[in-house]
């Protein structure tokens, strides 16, 4: 049963600007920022400005261009934190464990061991920014 694209998710909502978030870098096709309940510090999440809640519900287009973002943004996060591995993972619908219906993708720098559950807490502001802006410094053009 194809689910129907609700506008107002929280997703929805930053891409609009309604709500605002601690960017890392933007194009025509994606946006990606700062987890505000990161699993692991520089926890990074990448979104389509197509509106769609599955990967399978996604043009082509808007795929290839997630998927450039994720490069793009999945390098920086492990030269902002000096490491040499990070895990990037997408889930396609709330049985697969997919908390807002809206395609996203994370960026988790380094090792599995030790990252805290999904949504576990909300990090300080200021220490989102302050990733974020060490994430941007390491992105071609910014």
């Amino acid at each position: 049963m194809q689910l129907t694209y609700d506008d107002d998710n929280i997703f929805s909502k930053i891409l609009r600007g309604d709500i605002p978030c601690f960017k890392v870098y933007e194009d025509e096709h994606t946006l990606a920022f700062m987890d505000v309940m990161p699993q692991t510090p520089g926890h990074t999440l990448v979104v389509p400005k197509e509106s769609a809640i599955t990967l399978y519900d996604l043009s082509d287009e808007a795929t290839l261009a997630c998927m450039r973002t994720v490069k793009i943004v999945g390098q920086a996060v492990q030269k902002a934190l000096a490491i040499n591995g990070s895990t990037v993972f997408q889930h396609n619908g709330e049985e697969a464990g997919q908390t807002v219906p809206h395609i996203h993708f994370h960026v988790l720098p380094g090792s599995l061991f030790g990252i805290k559950g999904h949504a576990s807490g909300m990090a300080e502001p200021e220490a989102l920014q302050t990733m974020a802006d060490s994430i941007k410094a390491f992105i071609d053009g910014e």
